[in-house]
């Protein structure tokens, strides 16, 4: 996503008065810092947790072992609980969680191959939940799951927009 993009996403978020906060393990704050730029960013983003380590996941956003052990660190499980542990320390009204495969090894298998993220959106307390597997060198995975996240994120709010409750009636 070009810079004037994510300009345009915060622009979003100032319209619809929302704070954002999030948690990264595989993009490494990436997401994050490709926004610092923007114009109005720090009246949107309260904050970035990067837990990349399972161990931070579990100190830093209350991600249970038990899950950790059942459904592997790059899952949807694992996104969901990173949400639900960030919207309790950074209570914002737009919480996003990723995670996900960036290099061989970890919890790679045939149907969960390298370039495989998990993403979860918290919003008006309710959960979207993503799985999308990006193309292309790992080197560019980065760059991939933040656009991934900036598309949902303004999806989300042009829905929000959209909507029969924020629209305004009569005159």
């Amino acid at each position: 996503m070009k810079p004037a993009d994510v300009d345009a996403l915060v622009k979003k978020f100032l319209q619809h008065k929302l704070t954002l906060a999030l948690a990264e393990s595989c993009t490494c704050g990436w997401v994050a810092a490709q926004m610092a730029p923007a114009t109005g960013v720090s009246e949107v983003l309260l904050g970035s947790v990067v837990t990349y380590h399972a161990e931070a996941k579990q100190r830093l956003l209350g991600v249970k072992k038990k899950t950790l052990e059942e459904y592997t660190a790059e899952s949807q499980q694992i996104a969901n609980e990173m949400v639900e542990g960030l919207h309790k320390a950074l209570p914002a009204d737009v919480c996003a969680a990723i995670t996900g495969l960036f290099g061989p090894g970890a919890s790679e298998t045939p149907d969960k191959p390298v370039g495989t993220i998990f993403v979860t959106i918290m919003m008006e307390e309710r959960a979207h939940e993503y799985r999308e597997v990006l193309k292309g060198s790992p080197d560019k995975f980065r760059d991939a799951a933040a656009d991934f996240i900036y598309t949902k994120l303004t999806e989300l709010l042009d829905r929000r927009l959209l909507s029969p409750t924020n629209m305004v009636h009569g005159s």
